[in-house]
């Protein structure tokens, strides 16, 4: 029995290649290969183990996409804002850029570009925008491996049995968490590494074994760290950095 055909665009987008909006506007320019054959249809499927290929001027297109990595202060939220508050993505200005880059900051750019693994309001640190679907999905699809390190400061008692329950054996929201590593760095701050990212998890993680956390940052996504970067300010990611 043959195996069943998929689309070849969530193909596509599953093995990293790019997202499947990218993965559509590639087929329709007749930028895409399969098995050698150029496929210019939108809606094509195929079977799941096809070589696919991207034509030149794609994998040129792919090496333009820009991402941004900014240094995001408590107060601003990562995404679309709820009135009365601050999106973070209006801190990406030309006076808040960081460093020299060959990339330039275009109206363009900024109206192409999402967020990729958010920050809450309260918590400070490396937030990417990415209009590079690949980074995107390796930081949050959901087969993602990719780990993200965290200073929390916090308040309240800890006994060792707590903390290894920090490390395995929670749930939120009926579903177990994955092994973590937390330990402690001083008296009041523990680093977290995750390879997960559900809402607020690191504040729920610490109320179930009952701590209050009073700051939270994220320093680390993959290979990528926030170093020297000031609060608020922003640089683009370089060719010679990538996430793993």
């Amino acid at each position: 029995m043959s195996e069943e055909k998929v689309r070849l665009s969530k193909l596509m987008a599953e093995r990293g290649i790019c997202s499947r909006r990218e993965a559509d506007d590639y087929i329709s320019r007749g930028l895409v290969l399969v098995n050698g054959e150029k496929i210019n249809q939108l809606g094509t499927k195929v079977s799941p183990d096809v070589k696919i290929t991207l034509e030149a001027q794609a994998l040129k297109q792919q090496k333009r996409l820009a991402t941004i990595i900014l240094n995001k202060p408590v107060g601003y939220v990562s995404a679309q804002p709820e009135p009365q508050y601050t999106p973070a993505i209006r801190l990406i200005t030309p006076e808040n850029q960081f460093g020299e880059s060959k990339t330039r900051l275009t109206p363009d750019l900024l109206r192409g570009i999402a967020v990729a693994g958010r920050l809450d309001i309260d918590s400070q640190g490396l937030l990417l925008f990415t209009q590079d679907g690949r980074i995107a999905k390796k930081i949050i699809g959901e087969e993602t491996k990719l780990e993200k390190e965290y200073l929390v400061r916090v308040e309240g008692r800890l006994p060792q049995d707590k903390l290894e329950l920090l490390r395995h054996g929670l749930s939120l929201d009926g579903k177990p968490l994955k092994t973590a590593q937390v330990d402690w760095l001083n008296e009041d701050q523990l680093r977290f590494i995750l390879k997960e990212g559900k809402k607020r998890q690191i504040r729920r993680m610490c109320e179930a074994v009952g701590l209050r956390v009073t700051g939270l940052k994220r320093v680390r996504i993959g290979n990528l760290r926030l170093g020297k970067l000031p609060e608020g300010k922003w640089r683009f990611l370089e060719d010679d950095e990538s996430l793993d």
